[in-house]
Parts: C-alpha cells; structure tokens; sequence
C-alpha cells in the first residue's frame, strides 16, 4: 500500500474515531427535547398531546420541508401520569401507549398516520435519503468553488470527489445521530467542521498537484466557509 493511501485510511478511520466516540453535553445550553415526534407530510390540523386524561399537554411544533416535528420537553411532561400520546386529525382521533422506561432526553419516534403507529428511531430509509441529499447539495458547492479556483485535470477532480465523499459523507452520517432541531444541530456542524477543514487541509495539500500547496490551501479555506453557511441554512429548512 503506497504512502498516500494510508495516509487517506489513517484520516478516514480518525474521522470515524470522532464519530463514534463524540459525548453529547447540555452543560449551560438549552434543554434538549424529551420526547421528539417525526411526521411525514403532516396535515395541517394534526395535533399531539399527552397523557389526555389528566394534563393533556400539547407538542410544540416545528415545521420542515416534507415533514413536521412535535416536541415534549422534560418541564411538560413532569404533570403527565403516563405516556399516552393522543393524536388528532379532522375526525381521526387515536392513543397510541409509549412503553417506559425512556431516556431522560432525545426519544425520537416516527409516527405512521396511515397505520396509527410510533417507531421508535429514525427510518433508516429516511436517513439514507436525507444524508445523500445533503452531501450532493454540498458537493455542488464545493464543486463550483473548486472549478473557480482554476482545478481543470482530471486526477485532481477524482481526488476532490473521493475526498469529499470521506469527509462529508463523515460530518453528514455523525449529524444524523442527533436530535433534529436546527438550534443543536448548528453548534454539532460548527464543531465537526474543524475536523473536516483540518482533514481537507492535509488531504488536498497530499494527493492534488495541480496547483501550488497556497491555491489549494485557500480553496479549502473558501469550500470549507461556504459549505458551513450552506449547511447552516439546509439545516434551517430541510429535515436531518
């Protein structure tokens, strides 16, 4: 194996470390949800509640592109006796009992208006199409950038997208193991662009000789605060 591709295994394999090794801390920042429900094409009178027989305490929402989030925090459920959601819709109303014991924090259910049921977890469908759309989103991006740098050869093009696909394929995959609410989700994406910047910094300087090691620097510099805001935005609009 030559140099260069251990080098690109070594920092494909320390990303990964830093994916899978991250803590969450809610030390001095907002309370994070307690119970987060994700619907699909949510109508526009439904409406969730819990515990209907004795608090009835509704989900605040939280409205994305193609689906909808209903949020409990902890402070709301401190007067319920139980966890039995009821959900609302024109004339369907149904109770659907959440089993305990739950996490204090981040219980993420996707609801199935049609079935009338709670999955606990994302869908794996849904995050596979969610993190490939935001990657091509960012790749598009990244790719202009680089285009107006001056990269024209074919080699440095192939290194640019298998680059890519590592580093962002990394931060988007990490990003879709956290609660989806924009407010977290910013400051999570502002933390692990370091890690990609600082990566995209060693791998572009490596493995593209098209230009001198300054040019590439600075593209990385300009992709890398371009995608941020980018990302910061998608994040604002589009589900995670």
């Amino acid at each position: 194996m030559c140099g260069k591709s251990k080098l690109l295994l070594i920092i494909f394999f320390s990303m990964l470390l830093v994916i899978t090794f991250t803590v969450l801390c809610f030390g001095n920042s907002a309370e994070p949800p307690s119970i987060l429900i994700i619907v699909p094409d949510a109508p526009d009178d439904l409406e969730i509640s819990i515990d209907p027989d004795n608090a009835n305490i509704k989900a605040s929402m939280r409205d994305k592109i193609i689906e909808r989030y209903y949020v409990f925090y902890s402070a709301d459920l401190r007067m319920a006796k139980n966890y039995n959601i009821n959900i609302s819709t024109g004339e369907d109303n149904f109770e659907i009992l959440l089993e305990e014991p739950m996490k204090t924090y981040n219980n993420i259910y996707m609801l199935n208006l049609e079935n009338q049921t709670l999955t606990p977890g994302k869908s794996l469908l849904r995050s596979v199409l969610l993190v490939s759309l935001r990657i091509i989103l960012t790749l598009i991006i990244e790719a202009i950038v680089f285009w107006l740098f001056g990269f024209r050869n074919k080699n440095s093009w192939i290194a640019f997208l298998l680059i890519n696909f590592i580093t962002q394929g990394a931060l988007n995959i990490w990003l879709n193991g956290f609660v989806p609410l924009a407010s977290y989700l910013v400051f999570s994406l502002i933390f692990a662009e370091f890690f990609v910047f600082i990566a995209e910094i060693v791998m572009f300087r490596v493995f593209i000789k098209e230009h001198s090691p300054g040019r590439a620097l600075l593209y990385v510099i300009a992709a890398n605060f371009m995608s941020l805001f980018a990302g910061g935005y998608i994040i604002t609009i589009l589900p995670v």
